[in-house]
């Protein structure tokens, strides 16, 4: 298994050595207090290490003294007078540390041409956006030029900067942390986790900042598209702990909540900060300006991020079968159990109500109920549309190469396929669309080498896809074969490369990527709870197989003649 990290992991102590000639220290820092937690032995705080910036030397050359002052970037959001004497009187008035975050890797240069201009050069790493969203960039940084001042005395000091902050991959993992805040769907019966990177600061607890960011809402990725139980003008006043809880209490508008409210409030709360190892096992207890307000014990509803069914079908000459552990499995009751080898791509509804399985034909899109009065029913026309993808609320969705439309087939609606705006879709090739299993976000493969992500939102006109960003591309010359979700945070990519095909696991939050070993030739995939199921080719035709737990291999499950393996949604 290969791995390509955007983010790293937090940097030793022995960086203070390292980075001493630039102009920093680096120190130890565990926030203001630490939990003894006898019950799952979690504390409230994250240790990190914080930048203690140093003022620069009069006898720093121009090079030093840039990277003195990069150092003292990452120091600025705990101390920003030090940045200041790196600069003169005119650049103090005129920069401005506010905007997006750059962040390079460690390895970069300063070079220019003295007496005046010099540039810093570095590859691009990720754009921290004001809101907190991690975007995950490739390619060389735009160069930063800095204008410097050479006094009287010979002494130099910066004139002129860009502004904004210009963060190092390493001092990113040593101050701030990818953190999964949790909102909810449109039906509120669903969470949505949005992945941040927050800067851990020494003067509160990691559990506070967690609580404090989740208030300010979704980052840019799901804008509109989630929502929140906690009423506007909540503020959090403080977190601390007891003996065997949480307690979090707040100021502002809580009171008028019903009980299914307060539950969803607790369950932002809970899947905040126990899905980032924080306050484990612990009990929640919610005040309200000091008052008991809701108690919710140590293990949360499930259903919460339910993902419509776990058990995995699989098809053999066009007959839907349920796969078995022990066997290959039966064929399901009715015409979606017959042989009928015009169908393709299939998908499953979400298997608490009735599920109804959808295919593709050369002339559109099918559907039948896996009941025995079941019946194959067209209800999507159209000859190059994109495999059919269900979402949580049991609507159909597809794109329409034709015509260059999102389509959307409510089976309960007693009307047609409807057109579903897109406006941020307009001259793109949309070749495969994949919605997630919380209903929200939407994966989209564009052309033959391009990944990029959406989310649904809910208009006045009826649902809206859009905050397009991409996730990943691939050299020219490859090909992107199949695009499915693992999880709510993960996307496998399968691709075809001059040397082979290659599966990736991508983080959809910090673009880390993973290379899962394969074998066989793929031709698709799936996967759901940590299960990863595939079609391989072989000679003797098509066959199911399973990636092993140590994800080092794979394992036969059904041959030959077994293909399309579909797990509900997703």
């Amino acid at each position: 298994m290969t791995r390509t990290r955007r983010m790293g992991a937090a940097v030793a102590l022995v960086a203070a050595v390292a980075c001493a000639g630039s102009g920093c220290t680096v120190i130890p820092v565990s926030g203001p207090y630490t939990v003894n937690d006898t019950g799952g032995g979690d504390p409230l705080n994250k240790p990190f290490q914080r930048m203690i910036a140093i003022p620069p030397r009069d006898d720093w050359d121009p090079e030093r003294l840039i990277k003195g002052l990069q150092a003292a970037m990452a120091a600025y959001p705990d101390d920003p007078t030090v940045l200041a004497r790196y600069l003169t009187p005119k650049a103090q008035a005129k920069w401005k540390p506010s905007g997006p975050v750059t962040v390079i890797e460690d390895a970069y240069q300063v070079e220019g041409d003295e007496p005046e201009t010099y540039g810093l050069k570095g590859k691009q790493v990720a754009r921290i956006d004001p809101d907190d969203a991690y975007v995950p960039l490739s390619g060389n940084a735009p160069e930063r030029l800095f204008v410097l001042k050479k006094d009287a005395r010979g002494v130099y000091r910066v004139d002129d900067l860009p502004d904004g902050l210009l963060l190092t991959k390493s001092d990113v993992a040593r101050a701030y942390r990818l953190t999964n805040l949790y909102y909810l769907n449109s039906a509120r019966e669903r969470l949505v986790v949005d992945r941040v990177c927050l800067r851990l600061k020494p003067t509160e607890s990691f559990a506070q900042t967690i609580v404090k960011r989740l208030l300010k809402g979704p980052s840019s990725a799901l804008r509109g598209a989630v929502g929140t139980v906690f009423p506007e003008g909540t503020e959090v006043e403080s977190v601390g702990t007891g003996e065997d809880r949480v307690v979090i209490n707040f100021s502002g508008p809580l009171l008028p909540l019903d009980l299914g409210e307060k539950a969803a409030l607790v369950a932002q709360l809970r899947y905040s900060l126990t899905n980032n190892k924080v306050a484990n096992s612990r009990t929640i207890e919610v005040q309200v300006e000091g008052e008991q307000y809701w108690t919710e014990p140590p293990n949360p509803e499930t259903h919460w991020l339910d993902n419509g069914g776990s058990t995995p079908y699989y098809t053999s000459r066009g007959s839907v079968h349920v796969m078995s552990n022990e066997d290959a499995g039966v064929a399901v009751s009715g015409p979606a159990g017959e042989p009928n080898t015009d169908f393709k791509a299939f998908a499953l509804s979400t298997q608490q109500t009735g599920a109804i399985v959808a295919a593709r034909t050369s002339t559109g899109i099918s559907i039948a109920g896996l009941t025995p009065e079941g019946r194959w029913q067209q209800v999507i026309e159209g000859a190059d549309l994109t495999d059919p993808t269900w979402r949580r609320d049991g609507s159909l969705w597809t794109f329409d190469q034709h015509n260059k439309v999102v389509l959307r087939y409510d089976p309960d609606g007693g009307r047609g396929p409807e057109r579903v705006s897109a406006p941020g879709l307009d001259g793109l090739d949309v070749t495969a669309l994949r919605i997630a299993r919380d209903g929200v976000r939407v994966a989209l493969r564009t052309g033959k080498n391009t990944v990029q992500l959406g989310a649904l939102s809910e208009g006045l006109n009826g649902p809206m896809l859009g905050n397009l960003q991409t996730l990943t591309s691939t050299e020219v010359e490859y090909k992107i074969e199949d695009i499915a979700w693992e999880d709510d945070e993960h996307l496998l990519v399968l691709i075809q490369s001059t040397a082979g095909r290659i599966l990736n696991e991508i983080d959809i939050g910090d673009g880390e990527t993973i290379g899962i070993p394969l074998k066989d030739r793929l031709e698709r995939v799936t996967a759901l709870n940590g299960r990863v199921l595939g079609e391989a080719k072989t000679d003797k035709g098509p066959k199911i197989i399973e990636l092993n737990q140590d994800r080092q291999g794979w394992t036969s499950k059904i041959d030959p003649n077994a293909e399309n393996p579909f797990f509900p949604l997703g």
